[in-house]
């Protein structure tokens, strides 16, 4: 709970474990008798009802609607319920981002989380975590490592099946497979499974998923990964220019990036796979590739990717402002060289990879203005040639690197 500060907060936001309202404390079930407006899942309203005097309303479908409902009732006191650590995986920065921090107040039970490390006895610290409420399956994909415990989050119960199907799709071998149901209430279960039990019947709708991963060949940690991760039709950033690319973009936590041209998708699919946090909106005006470069996308894991298939400069009108830009191989138009610096956040980061001469003569003239590096890039490749080897060079690669300076406006 908060300090004194925040007593008039008109929103309280209270945890709710599987034991029910007996586990929260004597002020939590004070704001739910005293709201007039309590906001819940079914399960929570229910665990609830014998405290509940005002209002009852279960959540809505966009969620924003009881949202708008609960700012509409303001300032009479409102209850959202919610499961555990409503700030872990959970509903509350959603229902405070509008609200000052006087106008709210949380009452956390202990989270799932929590639960499952002192169920199974493994380091909480250690754990990485994963939430599928909400999020498409492909999103656990980088998430899986040799040797790492997962703790995954499950939106119903075909989640565990779901995960079970694509772990052999993707051939990720495992120790421990392990279902968490209703854990903290007395419904609590755990089913062990190894590489080759199948996944019982009639799972918990609210489970959880804990994984202890073996050895197995994965999605790369660091960009540059090997091309053969990319389906594409010759229109790839090659693996070594691609990670120079990246190394000149310098993702960050947060950060967005527009990936003009991308072809295949790997540049946007690489900055996204840097960090969880970070976004990126791909353009694209052929259907096939545009296409292509989302099934990439979801097959390695971060279908957030945001494709647009049109043509710049066109396309990026309305689009929000983003922190660096990346235009790969297509620069014809001085015209999209004038918006996407314009477009660019200050201190944000602009990338231009050229292969033809007009394209050279383009980044020649932003560098003068502008400032910034350009670089020749050579590489070349050790293979046969007749009855010997020799280096066979690959086409060369013009890179432009300018940082907008913070005085832009």
């Amino acid at each position: 709970m908060k300090n004194n500060d925040f007593v008039k907060a008109f929103l309280s936001i209270i945890g709710i474990s599987e034991n029910g309202i007996d586990q929260i404390c004597h002020t939590a079930k004070k704001r739910i008798q005293q709201a007039s407006l309590v906001i819940g899942g079914k399960r929570h309203l229910t665990l609830a009802d014998r405290l509940i005097n005002g209002e009852k309303q279960t959540w809505s479908n966009p969620i924003q609607h009881s949202l708008q409902a609960m700012i509409e009732v303001k300032p009479s006191p409102v209850v959202i319920l919610a499961s555990g650590d409503p700030f872990w995986y959970g509903i509350g920065p959603l229902a405070i981002n509008n609200l000052t921090h006087k106008e709210w107040e949380s009452f956390p039970a202990i989270s799932s989380y929590t639960l499952a490390c002192n169920a199974l006895g493994w380091h909480g610290q250690h754990i990485q975590t994963v939430s599928l409420c909400g999020r498409p399956i492909e999103t656990l994909r980088p998430a899986l490592t040799p040797y790492r415990r997962l703790l995954i989050l499950s939106a119903d119960s075909q989640t565990p099946y779901q995960i079970h199907q694509k772990l052999q799709e993707w051939s990720i071998s495992y120790k421990n497979f392990y279902i968490l149901e209703a854990l903290g209430g007395p419904n609590e279960n755990i089913h062990h499974l190894s590489q080759n039990t199948p996944i019982p019947n009639n799972i918990y709708p609210l489970n959880m998923v804990a994984l202890e991963l073996d050895n197995f060949i994965p999605l790369p940690f660091t960009h540059g990964r090997e091309d053969h991760w990319f389906n594409n039709d010759g229109q790839l950033t090659k693996q070594a220019i691609r990670s120079n690319t990246l190394s000149a973009l310098q993702p960050y936590p947060g950060a967005l990036l527009w990936d003009i041209g991308t072809g295949s998708g790997s540049i946007a699919i690489e900055w996204i796979l840097s960090h969880p946090t970070c976004k990126a909106i791909a353009i694209e005006p052929h259907a096939d590739r545009a296409k292509r470069a989302k099934e990439n996308a979801v097959e390695l894991g971060v279908p957030s990717l945001q494709i647009i298939e049109d043509k710049a400069p066109e396309a990026l009108q309305n689009l929000p402002r983003p922190n660096a830009i990346f235009i790969g191989g297509g620069l014809t138009s001085p015209q999209l060289l004038e918006t996407v610096w314009d477009a660019l956040q200050p201190l944000g980061r602009l990338v231009i990879n050229s292969v033809t001469i007009e394209g050279d003569s383009l980044l020649f003239k932003a560098q003068q203005e502008w400032g910034g590096e350009i670089t020749r890039l050579h590489i070349e490749h050790y293979e046969p040639l007749g009855q010997y080897h020799g280096f066979k060079p690959a086409r060369a690669i013009t890179q432009y690197v300018v940082v907008k300076p913070a005085d832009t406006l």
